[in-house]
């Protein structure tokens, strides 16, 4: 099966996206299909890339708002790529117009939209949090859901990768939803790999000792994040406790983080690590990993937490949530809620153990795995569609 991921954010210079796609890149040559990578970029090239698949960019205007990105903007010319590679099924990875250009494009190929991203908890949830309940902000926000319906339409499955955002999508009208939870890189993140010693240097760094604990949050540095709202609660929890906080990321609020961190003895934001095995070294050696964001799809980094042991203080909403299983170690809070976060970090702290060992670290956790998502995905396009066309005619 030839299949052609149209990807609006897709970025060289790293990202979840990123390792999504470098990923989907080796799983599909390895599974017998074949992958072409469509993005927009700097200039147009297809470039064969050492996993086995193609990426071919279409030259694209830079986003305004963060120029590592560019987006599509010449419908033919997508057209044109799409007709050029004769593709047995098309994915588009965004719901905004690039969803649109592939729905109106003529090609035979079977399609799906893969919900990476929820914009409405992302932005609009959040804006209005002050004033009105997520039901209220559906309601002004209609028009959006009447998009995403007349998407439904267009596509042979909408593709979502946790049960809350799937209940959301057919609570308002969405009738070809299934959800392909994903998973993590396998081999890379275990338990095994905490490091005691290297927990002891972060301590210190933090102006703590090893009785400390030693929380870890990972993420891009953007508004959706709530990150604000994580260094103050942990600066917060750490006047009561021996607590730390380290901030891992990248993004155009760096200054800003910065400055607030600096308010705290405790808290501390540093770079991206970019060698998996460091970071997952690191995540294994923390003692719990606070997320502030309700509007993950999926949220790889509390998947690859769970993966290397670390237990979870998360939101109660969005793809974090479904992270913390029943019978972890960890604590969920209300989403956007600054004092209950620093009740959960409170909470979690009288369960600790020893010093420098975490509860969450005694046992391994069965955790999905990236080749496990592919599977099921590719198995949908290639088996699953079909069957859905045929009963879609016998209900019409």
């Amino acid at each position: 099966m030839r299949i052609v991921d149209v990807c609006a954010f897709y970025t060289p210079s790293g990202g979840g996206v990123k390792t999504y796609i470098d990923n989907k890149m080796r799983a599909a040559p390895s599974s017998g299909h074949e992958l072409i990578v469509l993005a927009p970029g700097e200039q147009d090239s297809v470039v064969a890339m050492d996993n086995g698949s193609l990426l071919h960019t279409l030259a694209a205007p830079t986003m305004p708002l963060d120029r590592r990105y560019h987006y599509f903007d010449d419908e033919p010319a997508l057209h044109r790529a799409l007709d050029q590679w004769r593709p047995d099924h098309v994915e588009v990875s965004s719901p905004w117009s690039s969803a649109t250009m592939v729905g109106r494009w003529q090609g035979p190929a079977t399609r799906s939209l893969v919900m990476h991203s929820d914009p409405l908890s992302a932005y609009a949830y959040r804006w209005f949090e002050a004033i009105a309940a997520p039901a209220q902000v559906d309601r002004w926000f209609v028009w959006f859901w009447r998009h995403l319906r007349g998407l439904d339409r267009m596509f042979d499955v909408v593709v979502s990768a946790s049960e809350g955002l799937s209940k959301r999508l057919v609570d308002n009208g969405l009738h070809k939803v299934r959800t392909v939870p994903m998973g993590v890189e396998p081999g890379i993140f275990s338990p095994a790999l905490r490091d005691l010693a290297l927990r002891a240097r972060w301590l210190d760094q933090l102006g703590l000792s090893e009785d400390g604990t030693l929380l870890l949050s990972v993420g891009r540095f953007a508004a959706e994040k709530r990150w604000p709202m994580v260094l103050r609660a942990a600066g917060r929890a750490g006047t009561a406790a021996p607590i730390g906080l380290a901030l891992i990321g990248a993004g155009q609020h760096e200054p800003r983080l910065k400055r607030l961190a600096h308010r705290f003895p405790h808290v501390a934001v540093a770079p991206p690590i970019t060698d998996r095995s460091a970071m997952a070294r690191l995540m294994a050696s923390a003692d719990a990993l606070v997320h502030g964001c309700e509007s993950e799809t999926f949220c790889m980094v509390a998947s690859e937490a769970r993966a290397s042991g670390l237990p979870l203080i998360v939101p109660d909403r969005g793809g974090a949530a479904d992270q913390l299983r029943p019978g972890d170690v960890g604590e969920h809070y209300a989403s956007g809620d600054r004092a209950a976060l620093i009740d959960a970090i409170g909470r979690f702290e009288m369960k600790r153990g020893k010093p420098g060992a975490a509860p969450g670290h005694l046992r391994s956790r069965p955790v999905r795995t990236m080749d496990q998502h592919f599977a099921e995905l590719f198995g949908l396009y290639l088996l699953g569609l079909p069957l859905l066309d045929y009963l879609s005619d016998l209900v019409n």
